[in-house]
């Protein structure tokens, strides 16, 4: 891939995140609030359920890699589920969330690092995550460039684990929406499940201060969610 492109989607990346950082409250994504903390039970009910269903449980002997890990909070759900902090990985573009993380993660392996040139071996890691990346990367052939990082470092009886916006944000133009078909063009040769998951969150952030039972019935109906969720695993695992 070309370097100038990389530089230049990098340098556009981290301006987006400069400005996010502007503009959004420090707390906006804080579970103080009844809608974010609805969202991330929701998810981290979803990825239990993978989890178990790959029967990649105890995590404890599992090595698992962030791309884009941000301030480690992925990366602590993981601790909090029974991975060993030694075995914990991220990376992430901006060094001052990897500073943030290193002080939350003390003695996890974190570093500052472009997805789409990974420094570690192949075959490495029994699940590697990425968490609303994607859909931060505006160019096809970067993000193409990063899924097939991605897959040379995942162990072949590993797995990817995939959370991120379907849609695009009609608000915020840097944001451009993933749908299926396009996954499945970053991840051929490759096995796919995948299922809509997170009602809209702006419905949530409504809901949620009067009924966790409303924001449910409705996020099982699918048609208001805007996430999809699931595993990626190489073909021949």
């Amino acid at each position: 891939m070309d370097n100038q492109i990389i530089n230049q989607e990098i340098a556009r990346i981290k301006q987006e995140y400069a400005r996010r950082e502007k503009d959004i409250s420090d707390d906006f994504y804080s579970l103080k609030y009844s809608a974010n903390l609805y969202m991330y039970f929701a998810r981290m009910q979803a990825v239990i359920f993978f989890l178990r269903s790959e029967r990649l449980f105890p995590l404890s002997d599992k090595l698992i890699l962030d791309i884009g890990c941000g301030c480690g909070d992925w990366l602590i759900d993981f601790l909090r589920l029974g991975a060993e902090i030694k075995n914990l990985f991220g990376i992430d573009l901006l060094h001052k969330r990897i500073k943030v993380a290193k002080k939350r993660l003390p003695f996890a392996n974190l570093k500052v690092c472009d997805a789409s040139n990974l420094p570690y071996k192949d075959n490495s890691f029994d699940i590697v995550l990425q968490s609303t990346v994607f859909t931060s990367i505006l160019d096809y052939s970067f993000k193409k460039a990063i899924a097939k990082e991605m897959l040379r470092v995942l162990k072949p009886t590993g797995i990817i684990i995939w959370y991120d916006f379907l849609y695009n944000n009609p608000k915020n133009p840097n944001v451009k929406g993933i749908k299926k078909k396009e996954i499945k063009s970053f991840f051929s040769n490759s096995k796919i499940k995948l299922k809509k998951i997170t009602l809209a969150p702006p419905i949530t952030r409504i809901l949620a201060k009067y009924s966790y039972l409303a924001c449910h019935i409705l996020e099982s109906l699918k048609f208001l969610n805007t996430h999809y969720f699931g595993i990626i695993k190489k073909i021949n695992s």
